[in-house]
């Protein structure tokens, strides 16, 4: 539970789910980074890896760099049923969004396979999908796409094992052609799944897809 006029981290007086200290002090993405995955290049140009083998997606915005506090709070959105932490986490992402040259047409968010939805009882990329959709003023699809196969979480496997984990993960009934996409998710690491689900959008004629995402996985160095 947070309580109102307080920054949710420190306490302090805030008007603000952060004080401008805690704020000031977020995580940040490195400056330069490459725009499709947002792995650190010094020029800012694409990466070694979506030069030789370019993703499905198109671009991603991440709002901050997966590390404390990020990823606790995410984790208490994720695992402690504390969903007063999505719009916390949303706003995050939004103020990245302010300068995004044209909105997407729908937002879908990342399916969750009907057995992790039944022993979490929510799927947190809807949660942060209602906000973002609400107060951006984006079509929600909130059951076009699915889950179809049920695969062990993402990070208890090495990052190789995790492309092939996600294969064949994903299902989308409806047509997008030409559409723009928003894909919403908590954390993106390796892409892979993402890039999975990605793929069956363009299959079903989606011409754009950005990952929209909360934190991005990424070497505390900064480096590549």
């Amino acid at each position: 539970m947070f309580y109102p006029d307080e920054c949710i981290l420190c306490g302090a007086s805030s008007t603000q789910d952060f004080c401008q200290p805690c704020h000031d002090h977020l995580p940040q993405l490195p400056l330069n980074h490459c725009p499709t995955c947002l792995w650190p290049v010094p020029t800012g140009e694409l990466c070694g890896a979506c030069l030789t083998k370019p993703p499905a997606f198109t671009r991603t915005v991440a709002a901050e760099r997966y590390t404390f506090p990020i990823d606790a709070l995410i984790h208490s959105l994720k695992y402690q049923s504390n969903l007063a932490t999505a719009p916390v986490l949303a706003n995050l992402l939004i103020e990245k969004l302010k300068h995004i040259h044209r909105k997407p047409d729908v937002i879908i968010p990342m399916p969750l396979h009907p057995i992790r939805l039944r022993e979490r009882g929510y799927n947190q990329a809807m949660e942060l999908s209602r906000y973002l959709a609400r107060h951006m003023k984006i079509p929600l699809s909130p059951t076009s796409c699915s889950r179809i196969r049920h695969t062990p979480p993402q990070t208890e496997l090495p990052w190789r094992d995790r492309q092939k984990n996600i294969r064949k993960a994903f299902s989308c009934a409806i047509d997008l052609s030409g559409q723009h996409i928003a894909v919403v998710d908590d954390v993106m690491t390796t892409g892979a799944t993402l890039n999975e689900f990605a793929k069956i959008l363009r299959q079903q004629g989606a011409s754009e897809i950005s990952n929209w995402v909360i934190a991005r996985t990424l070497p505390e160095t900064g480096s590549a």
